[in-house]
């Protein structure tokens, strides 16, 4: 068992030291990669790194990878459609409402994460309040009702001009 770690142990740090000497980590952290230890640990030695590979293992680097934060990047979009899902799902019941009265401080937060403008947050309840039964009918879940909404704005001309889904 103790051969086996000291092979195990070997071949990782060979394999930090192979990457440490590559001009493929040019962005704000080192081998280890994004997340908490890059965070913390800003010194590019060998043992530390390892520790900062230690912290990112805590599973704060997959949520950061994932929505973009503790030092990871995203391109935005799979990090905004997240946010809208999100959003989306904690505020189902809330929304389902205000679709269906046309007005609402949730139904206007969701016209602003789908990438309208203010000036046209008016004309998104009003499509959404006219299209609440496509969006509500059967049974309907978050990601379902998300998804009709964008295709509504598509096929509007004001609104797929204006919004940014």
């Amino acid at each position: 068992m103790k051969k086996i770690f000291i092979k195990i142990s070997t071949c990782v740090f060979l394999l930090f030291l192979t990457l440490s000497t590559t001009p493929a980590f040019s962005a704000d952290y080192h081998v280890a990669g994004c997340g908490l230890g890059s965070l913390i640990i800003k010194e590019n030695k060998m043992v530390m790194q390892l520790l900062a590979v230690t912290l990112n293992a805590t599973g704060v680097q997959t949520v950061g990878i994932t929505i973009g934060t503790s030092n990871c990047k995203t391109d935005g979009l799979v990090k905004q459609d997240k946010i809208q899902e999100v959003f989306v799902a904690v505020n189902f019941g809330a929304l389902e409402q205000e679709i269906a009265i046309g007005k609402g401080e949730k139904l206007s937060a969701l016209s602003s994460l789908l990438g309208c403008p203010i000036d046209q947050t008016d004309r998104f309840s009003q499509l959404t309040q006219t299209n609440y039964s496509k969006f509500f009918s059967g049974n309907p879940t978050p990601y379902s009702m998300l998804n009709s909404v964008k295709e509504e704005i598509v096929q509007d001309s004001v609104l797929s001009a204006a919004c940014k889904i």
